[in-house]
């Protein structure tokens, strides 16, 4: 009976233990989760979303505060174009993260960035550009392109001296997504390093409507290899959503995939971001207890627990702060929800806004329990002690049991 160990993932000269651990913003994949993957030999990831405020809590800078200062005359003007982000700070916040993370790296495996498109800051283009650029400045190993097609990406990098260099790689939940962003991106002669085939049951943010439940991660995978295999591309691919336990990775491993991408599992370890009272939350929750909902101002549907504070939260936009979700005309959804809610409740001293959730507030507070479909299983992989909460795992615990286990089974600690 193979394990997953049994393979390996080979990008560029490495070979690597063919488990990746997902990006999770924000700063739920935190430096630490991502060094343990690659001392272990597998691949993690950090998150560059809003990493000014992942600075601030991890490096003692002051970029929060000092935007708000600068922007506190417009937090009650609905008109948020004004509210712009200072890019030499964009690069200063990327830089500090990206380099002390890789400055720590040890062992054989990597350290990748999770890019979201859709923190749009603004200025959308200039942003990215800074961002992808600065984290290949500082050492990263490999840039995911997520939340979005990513379509003109790769041309905002390539005169990058580590355009050729840096692994470079694609989430995608469609062949058809898939076959867009090649046809764009093949101007610039490079193809990704590896394509991450994300399904209906991943955390966060989702590439399906409200019909999700309708596909299958294993059905996607097939099509997309049998098309590549057509095509003679090389291209290693990455599962990922819904990947419980090792045999769930064999099983995609032996049907040609490159590696599995998990993330779910990790949100309960010690190296995880999550605040351990939010762990708990994870580890309690029951299968009728997580729901995928349309509150993210981002346009995607959205997984995440039940009773998620952001769920039904009706605070005051505080673009002047974070703003990351303002698109190119300064606007976002939820502003348009609140400003709503206001007009329809005007003497109200609390409202409640269900349809839209400030996501940036939410989500640096860690009130957005973004979760994967199978977050009601966590309780099956740990030990409740006498309190009634349940064992706080370790990174290279989890990371053991998917590379070693066999026949469905899951390591409890000792």
């Amino acid at each position: 009976m193979k394990r997953v160990d049994d393979f390996r993932l080979r990008l560029g000269s490495h070979e690597l233990v063919p488990i990746m651990v997902g990006g999770m913003g924000v700063d739920i994949s935190t430096a630490d989760l991502a060094l343990e993957a690659a001392r272990l030999g597998g691949v993690g990831h950090i998150s560059d979303a809003m990493l000014p405020t992942v600075s601030d809590r991890r490096y003692n800078t002051k970029y929060v505060k000092n935007k708000l200062q600068q922007y506190k005359f417009n937090v009650a003007n609905a008109d948020k174009s004004v509210v712009q982000f200072d890019l030499g700070l964009i690069a200063e916040a990327t830089a500090t993260h990206v380099g002390r993370t890789m400055e720590r790296k040890r062992g054989p495996g990597m350290v990748f960035i999770n890019c979201m498109e859709k923190l749009t800051m603004n200025a959308p283009k200039d942003t990215l550009r800074v961002r992808l650029r600065t984290a290949m400045d500082h050492g990263i190993d490999g840039i995911t392109l997520a939340a979005g097609l990513h379509l003109g990406s790769f041309a905002l990098i390539e005169d990058h001296p580590r355009f050729r260099d840096v692994q470079l790689g694609i989430i995608v939940s469609s062949l058809r997504a898939l076959q867009l962003f090649l046809k764009k991106s093949a101007r610039t002669g490079r193809m990704p390093d590896y394509v991450v085939v994300e399904g209906p049951l991943a955390g966060g943010h989702l590439g399906f409507g409200m019909d999700w439940a309708q596909y299958d991660l294993a059905t996607i995978v097939a099509e997309i290899r049998d098309w590549m295999r057509a095509q003679q591309l090389d291209i290693p691919l990455i599962p990922a959503g819904g990947i419980f336990t090792g045999t769930d990775a064999v099983n995609f491993l032996e049907a040609g995939a490159g590696a599995v991408q998990v993330a779910t599992r990790f949100t309960v370890t010690r190296e995880c971001g999550l605040p351990d009272e939010v762990k708990q939350d994870y580890f309690k929750a029951k299968e009728d207890e997580i729901e995928v909902n349309q509150i993210s101002p981002t346009g995607y549907p959205m997984r995440m627990l039940k009773s998620s504070p952001a769920i039904g939260s009706g605070i005051r936009p505080n673009c002047e702060a974070y703003g990351y979700l303002l698109d190119s005309t300064g606007n976002c959804q939820y502003i348009e929800a609140y400003n709503r809610e206001v007009a329809a409740h005007p003497d109200a001293k609390k409202i409640k806004v269900f349809d839209k959730t400030c996501l940036c507030t939410h989500m640096r507070n860690f009130d957005c329990w973004t979760c994967g479909h199978y977050t009601y299983r966590l309780k099956d992989t740990s030990r409740r002690e006498e309190n009634g909460d349940y064992r706080i795992l370790s990174a290279e615990h989890v990371f053991h049991d998917y590379q070693f286990s066999t026949d469905n089974q899951v390591a409890l600690p000792e």
